[in-house]
């Protein structure tokens, strides 16, 4: 690690370390930033340290474990399927103070466990406002009507009758992240950005069923309405709604799960996940967009104004390190492959950055398997560690070419009272035990 690179960490520790040993006064906004640290975050330690910790040495080699001296039961004890049970952890997770009621709750996604970046289906995020409803699909019908030639009532059997097309694209909640806009910081990755998922998605494009019902010329918006006792409702631009929006019935394979949206979602590539309206029932073609609740007193952006941006719908390229972080230390020095996700709701992206030294200095990072539009994509970077102190960034750039802020530079164009769309550059601090916390460069 270059000098001033070990100048700038050990300026940054001992600046929070001051802090937190009171040799200086911060104020309310140093102090939050100084880190509100998850009561539970303790729990999701290192899998990797446990089952050490745990490990029989009857069954290490040269020995031979009992399962090799064994037959296993088969699958007909479990004909759906199940991860192992050695993997129960790895599972999503709420936050209390932010999950009041389990009628409108978010879950987290372990981004720290995933590999590769498929999102398994039982471990996509979930955010709902009414509960998950219980949708006979028997029982169920979408509606296209208002300015239309033909208005359509839709069985599922009828909908799932149209061509179809299977899309591997990422969701996520526009909040992701929003605790920190203010200075609060959560100790988990799981926490920080687990508001996002990557499935591959089934489903009729949108355009082909407003083609069958003859959108005339002065439809200009589209409504989509939830059936959950929230009754979600978001006002889609005819652009987008006949761009690359699908009316998605099935997720990694199945169907729906049904705190995804069974039996038939919304599918907004790219845009934030609340536009994705689930448990879809009907779909009205308009001149304007309605101004629902959702999107006048909720998922608006506060501008340092007063002002509140609306409609601000792309999620922008984002990136992040998912080893090491809170939950996946490292254990002893040596050489490691250093990975991370990264995401743009504009498209591909080009080109992931990863900074040691807290932006200083910034080495490209290899791209890893495959990379598509508005996806998740995995980056890697070898990386040796002597046991030193460092500051871990990573920074995307998308084929648009746009390039992911810092804080300093979000904040000074949306100022500190916004929740939604953030997208700065995130740092995790490693110390020399191989521990990882999250902390905040200005």
């Amino acid at each position: 690690m270059a000098d001033p690179g070990e100048d700038r960490i050990a300026q940054l520790l001992g600046r929070v370390a001051r802090k937190a040993n009171g040799l200086s006064q911060p104020d309310r906004r140093e102090f939050l930033r100084a880190g509100l640290a998850f009561a539970g975050s303790t729990a999701l330690g290192s899998a990797a340290v446990m089952r050490d910790a745990l490990a029989s040495a009857d069954n290490l080699p040269p020995n031979v474990p009992p399962w090799t001296r064994s037959v296993g039961p088969g699958v007909v004890t479990n004909p759906y399927g199940a991860p192992s049970a050695f993997e129960s952890g790895v599972v999503r997770r709420t936050v209390p103070w932010l999950t009041a009621s389990a009628i409108s709750s978010i879950s987290f996604t372990p981004l720290q466990d995933l590999k590769g970046i498929i999102t398994p289906s039982g471990l996509v995020f979930e955010r709902y406002h009414g509960g998950v409803p219980a949708v006979n699909p028997d029982d169920h019908r979408l509606m296209i009507h208002g300015l239309v030639s033909r208005p359509l009532v839709l069985s599922m059997d009828q909908l799932m009758r149209f061509p179809s097309v299977s899309l591997i694209r990422f969701i996520e909640c526009p909040a992701n992240g929003g605790m920190e806009w203010r200075g609060a910081q959560m100790e988990a990755l799981q926490f920080t950005h687990g508001m996002l998922s990557c499935c591959e998605w089934t489903g009729v494009p949108l355009s082909v069923l407003l083609e069958e019902a003859g959108v005339k010329p002065e439809g200009r918006w589209v409504l989509a309405e939830g059936a959950d006792g929230s009754a979600m409702t978001r006002s889609i631009p005819m652009e987008k709604a006949l761009d690359d929006t699908i009316v998605a019935y099935a997720q990694n394979g199945e169907m729906l799960r049904p705190e995804q949206g069974y039996p038939v979602r919304l599918l907004n590539p790219g845009w934030e996940g609340n536009t994705s309206v689930k448990w879809l029932r009907r779909l009205e073609v308009g001149d304007k967009p309605w101004h629902q609740r959702e999107e006048t007193s909720k998922y608006t952006d506060l501008m340092t104004d007063g002002s509140a941006r609306q409609f601000t719908y792309v999620q922008e390229a984002n990136s992040v390190i998912t080893f090491p972080c809170p939950e996946k230390p490292l254990r002893e020095k040596g050489r490691y492959e250093l990975e991370g996700l990264a995401w743009s709701g504009r498209g591909r992206i080009r080109r992931v950055d990863v900074s040691l030294d807290g932006g200083i200095n910034w080495q490209p990072a290899r791209l890893k398997g495959l990379v598509l539009p508005k996806a998740l994509t995995r980056f890697s970077l070898p990386f040796d560690w002597d046991g030193g102190r460092a500051l871990l960034q990573s920074r995307a750039v998308d084929e648009t070419g746009y390039v992911q802020p810092t804080l300093t530079q979000l904040r000074q164009a949306r100022g500190t009272e916004s929740i939604y769309h953030k997208n700065a550059i995130h740092t995790w601090r490693l110390d020399e035990s191989g521990a990882v916390t999250n902390v905040q460069i200005e």
